[in-house]
């Protein structure tokens, strides 16, 4: 990876602290090294291994299973790594837009009252206190300007007009 598409990914660490994921499917050799490693893990209905985000082998913003992480997180390129690998963006631009989904998503953690728990978590909270309908005055605002925001740049689920 490049020194820039590198600093993108340590400046950012949304797609493992569980900001834009909740899991990680893992395939069976996977769980096995990852159980190895001591890492929680979990199994869904279908009895295929997941892990859970945010991921226990995230540390600040660096990933300390590098090297033997699953293939779905080596696969795993969000919208705003390819624009800044096609050269679309600059680093400080990219920065830039990270810095306001960080922005956007602490605005959701404070209507909460959860500025502490981390992003990823704070997201969680608010996703299923959404889906009972139980959020705080002005947090769904704050939470549906945080996912658009996530969609557009990270998840890819807009595409950029022009």
């Amino acid at each position: 990876m490049s020194s820039a598409l590198s600093t993108l990914c340590l400046h950012c660490g949304m797609c493992c602290d569980g900001t834009l994921f909740t899991q990680v499917p893992l395939k069976p050799g996977e769980a096995e090294a990852l159980r190895r490693r001591g890492l929680p893990l979990g199994t869904r209905e279908d009895g295929a291994g997941v892990l859970p985000q945010r991921c226990a082998a995230l540390e600040g913003l660096c990933c300390t299973v590098y090297e033997e992480r699953p293939e779905a997180c080596r696969r795993y390129r969000c919208q705003l790594f390819t624009a800044l690998a096609e050269g679309e963006v600059s680093l400080e631009e990219a920065k830039g837009v990270v810095d306001a989904a960080h922005a956007r998503v602490d605005a959701v953690a404070a209507a909460l009252g959860s500025a502490g728990d981390g992003r990823g978590s704070a997201m969680r909270q608010a996703r299923v206190a959404a889906a009972g309908l139980e959020l705080p005055s002005g947090t769904r605002e704050a939470l549906a300007h945080a996912e658009v925001y996530l969609d557009r740049h990270f998840r890819g689920r807009f595409r950029r007009s022009g």
